[in-house]
């Protein structure tokens, strides 16, 4: 199914588009009317002209027949030559018997209401546009009489051009008021927008500005604002009620661990002091397990969104690669880092990054079966967007099981029987969402290829 271009789909440009339709129909409308009625007023007025010209030699030729028509156009244009009149006195065959017409035009008929064609006055040489009307008289003779619409034409599209300047005009003028209004709505809802993005990466001080107008926008804005008062209230609650049960479960663990520690000073029994390693793995599992799933949560809240920096994601993975090459050589891996030999500069939260990156190398370390291969990309997308990558040649993931590997504590069934929390793909994408970006996990062909997009905001 074919999809319109995003600019046609927007909501701000379907009201820009209407408006201006709307305005468009409006405006040429009233200007084709007043194009018509200004039309028509002078087509009367010249008609009114010949018909009262008609009129008064009609009563003249009732009063002393057609010598004293004849007479009295003779006086006519002897006394005045009337450059705007069109005269004709004709025999029943057409012959002019008095006026300024040569002959009765053929395309005439002896009895016209009204018409406008081309004729020749006597005297002229050019063709002139002539409105007539013409009667016959009682003795078999025909009478035409008209106005010379020439300069009427020359003011009709005087008047034209000017309405369609005009038309030409209000269009523009219109849809720069339309753009102008879409413009202001458009910055309402972006102000929103950009507000909900804010709160979306867990900035939850951020506010939607409010001008006290009472308007729609307006009446919105503090709807928002009242609900984020409320959300910001809960998420403060649970930070409170999440710190104290990190304090209240980590004691226990860390005692836990303190106990199995001097347990193991006072045994010489290898079955116990087995037993007693075991037990203190699992602890540190579990403590492991608290910790991560505590900066998910905190991570998520929003915490650190005000410690971004701009640093150089280049030497930032080289660092870690530095750190992590020795662990990934005893397994059997080469860890490499391509990035621009420029510095590659973005807003991040170097340690929370650094963790993110950390949980990617050791996941392909475990998981990577087969693979002798993890590398680490920095690039710039564009100004707004940085992407980092961690990529293995092991035996992947099915693209199918790709949101399953991401969701919190969620474990594929080749990595059951290995150590782990299955929180690792869930710190990373807490980590990208507070930099504004998203997590994405591809087929490396062969491995897996996990990118994180970044985003500055604003």
């Amino acid at each position: 199914m074919r999809r319109w271009p995003p600019i046609l789909r927007s909501s701000i440009a379907r009201f820009i588009g209407l408006a201006f339709l709307g305005q468009f129909l409006v405006t040429g409308g009233v200007l084709l009317y007043v194009q018509q009625a200004s039309q028509r007023t002078v087509i009367a007025a010249e008609r009114e002209a010949a018909d009262e010209l008609r009129d008064d030699l009609i009563a003249l030729y009732r009063a002393g027949g057609s010598d004293a028509v004849r007479r009295d156009v003779a006086e006519r244009f002897r006394a005045s030559r009337d450059e705007n009149v069109a005269i004709l006195l004709a025999d029943r065959h057409g012959k002019a018997l008095a006026g300024n017409l040569s002959a009765w035009p053929a395309t005439v008929p002896e009895r016209t209401s009204w018409r406008s064609i081309n004729l020749y006055r006597v005297g002229r040489v050019e063709p002139e546009p002539i409105g007539v009307v013409a009667q016959p008289l009682g003795d078999g003779n025909r009478l035409l009489t008209g106005v010379v619409v020439a300069n009427s034409l020359r003011l009709a599209a005087i008047h034209e051009e000017a309405l369609s300047i005009a038309f030409a005009v209000s269009l523009v003028l219109t849809l720069a008021m339309a753009i102008i209004l879409g413009r202001i709505l458009a910055r309402q809802v972006w102000g929103i927008a950009a507000t909900a993005q804010e709160v979306a990466v867990g900035a939850l001080h951020h506010r939607v500005e409010t001008d006290g107008s009472g308007d729609a926008f307006d009446r919105l804005g503090q709807s928002i604002n009242a609900m984020l008062e409320r959300i910001d209230s809960l998420v403060s609650q649970l930070r409170m009620m999440t710190d104290g049960l990190a304090h209240d479960l980590k004691s226990p663990v860390t005692r836990l661990m303190t106990v199995i520690e001097q347990a193991s000073t006072r045994t010489q029994d290898e079955g116990a002091l087995d037993a007693l390693d075991e037990v203190r793995r699992e602890a540190e599992t579990l403590q492991a397990m608290l910790s991560t799933a505590l900066l998910i949560s905190r991570t998520e809240a929003g915490l650190g969104a005000d410690m971004l920096r701009e640093t150089d994601l280049g030497r930032l993975l080289a660092d870690i690669a530095e750190i992590y090459g020795p662990l990934a050589e005893e397994s059997g891996f080469a860890l490499t880092v391509e990035a621009p030999e420029e510095p590659l500069l973005f807003p991040v939260h170097r340690e929370l990054l650094s963790q993110a990156v950390a949980n990617l190398i050791e996941n392909a370390l475990k998981y990577a079966d087969a693979g002798d291969h993890i590398l680490l990309t920095a690039a710039h997308l564009d100004a707004r967007t940085a992407r980092i990558s961690v990529s293995d040649n092991g035996s992947g993931i099915a693209a199918g099981q790709h949101e399953e590997a991401l969701r919190r504590f969620g474990r594929l069934d080749p990595a059951r029987g290995k150590p782990g929390s299955g929180l690792g793909l869930s710190l990373v994408r807490a980590v990208a969402r507070l930099h504004h970006g998203t997590v994405m996990l591809q087929d490396a062909g062969p491995g897996l290829c996990v990118t994180l997009e970044l985003r500055r905001s604003g």
